[in-house]
């Protein structure tokens, strides 16, 4: 089985999968630090976008794999744990605008689905149940409010030890949903057939529990469609 579970940045996904793989005992895809880890050469190489043989040399000759241990996901570039290194909002902004090039798309598309063929996973980012994994058999699409995922953000990145400010994340924030939504491949956006959490208010217990509930249900239809040679 694959649950994918899509939704814009700080909505929760990455707690919310984590959690979710946990409890079912899947394996976690953490789509966007595959796209991060790439960001993050590109900024280190100080690669111009604009130029495609830079780019196209470093999206080939790049190795980038996920691992877990002791529960947690490593973010492999190159050989490097880089996991720690790529959270930073110059990665992200640099992620979000490399994965509106085609060629960066197309490469770790198919990395994205060698990796899910890993085994039953719970992969998360914003086009994984539109053009990842479009027959994923549960689909969700999370999301809140932008004040709190902004809110969430800046909490996370003061414990990381930057100095951020919350109308500063703000600003940041809308930048990259109007990238993000209106890039011209692989736009972020609802699956027709996935089910949308609010995960405004709740707690990320809350969420799991929900989206948990959600999944026993898709998979009851889905075993009883079956015994009924649907």
């Amino acid at each position: 089985m694959i649950v994918a579970i899509d939704g814009p940045s700080g909505a929760g996904k990455s707690t919310l999968a984590k959690r979710v793989a946990k409890e079912l005992r899947f394996t976690y895809l953490d789509t966007g630090a595959i796209y991060r880890a790439l960001a993050l050469k590109i900024l280190r190489r100080r690669v111009d976008l604009n130029d495609t043989a830079a780019l196209s040399a470093i999206v080939q000759d790049s190795d980038i794999d996920l691992r877990g241990r002791d529960g947690q996901l490593q973010v492999i570039l190159d050989g490097q744990d880089v996991s720690a290194l790529i959270r930073t909002p110059e990665v992200s902004q640099m992620a979000s605008k490399a994965s509106a090039i085609p060629m960066v798309r197309h490469r770790l598309l198919h990395l994205q689905r060698e990796l899910g063929r890993r085994g039953n996973v719970v992969a998360e980012g914003r086009d994984i149940g539109t053009v990842v994994f479009p027959d994923a058999q549960v689909k969700i699409y999370l999301d809140a409010s932008i004040e709190e995922r902004a809110r969430r953000r800046c909490h996370e990145l003061r414990a990381a030890g930057r100095e951020v400010s919350l109308a500063e994340t703000i600003s940041e924030m809308k930048e990259r949903d109007k990238r993000d939504s209106e890039r011209d491949i692989a736009p972020l956006r609802k699956a027709d057939d996935a089910l949308a959490v609010d995960s405004s208010g709740l707690t990320a217990d809350a969420v799991a529990e929900k989206v948990l509930q959600l999944i026993k249900s898709e998979s009851s239809k889905l075993t009883n469609d079956r015994s009924l040679g649907i």
